[in-house]
């Protein structure tokens, strides 16, 4: 065996499963950063009735990328719940409330259904998207990997990309009328 020619073709390898990384984590970043505009979308809730994102404004919004067929978004869905029930009769000092806009990045109706009934989410903005990471609002937000988060202000703009829970009951805690 050559084996100068064989390291040469070890390291060129290396080089590029280190470039397919790199390009990887770079691809899956959200596409927007704190303080841009949250873009505005018109879509066909769950319950069938219209909805754009902007009907929202003058109250702070988590909009959260999620799947019945993902582990991770599964696992987190009872601080999702339980967020939203703690939340969801406060007023804020610069906003009349807090919302939770689901949307699920899904192939097929009966999974989503499925998976809201049984993880309790029981707020009104819930939307299916059963093109998966090619569905509309995905490509508006640039979700190529979920979940993906973003917490936006009553003025429309994106506060928080991707925060956790505690980090977005403290926000609120911090702004809530006393």
């Amino acid at each position: 065996m050559n084996w100068p020619k064989f390291n040469k073709i070890l390291n060129i390898l290396l080089i590029v499963i280190i470039a397919g990384y790199i390009f990887n984590f770079f691809y899956r970043l959200p596409k927007f950063d704190s303080g841009e505009k949250a873009k505005d979308f018109n879509v066909t809730l769950a319950d069938g009735d219209s909805f754009a994102l902007s009907q929202l404004r003058g109250r702070y919004v988590l909009l959260d990328f999620w799947g019945s067929w993902c582990g991770p978004c599964r696992k987190e869905s009872p601080e999702l719940t339980a967020l939203y029930k703690e939340t969801k009769d406060k007023t804020y000092i610069n906003a009349s409330g807090f919302d939770i806009v689901s949307v699920a990045i899904e192939t097929k109706k009966e999974n989503w259904d499925n998976a809201r009934q049984k993880d309790g989410h029981v707020w009104k903005f819930q939307i299916g998207e059963f093109d998966r990471f090619s569905s509309p609002i995905a490509t508006l937000y640039g979700v190529r990997e979920i979940p993906t988060k973003y917490f936006i202000s009553p003025e429309g703009l994106i506060l928080m990309v991707n925060p956790t829970f505690s980090e977005i009951k403290s926000y609120l805690l911090d702004k809530e009328e006393k």
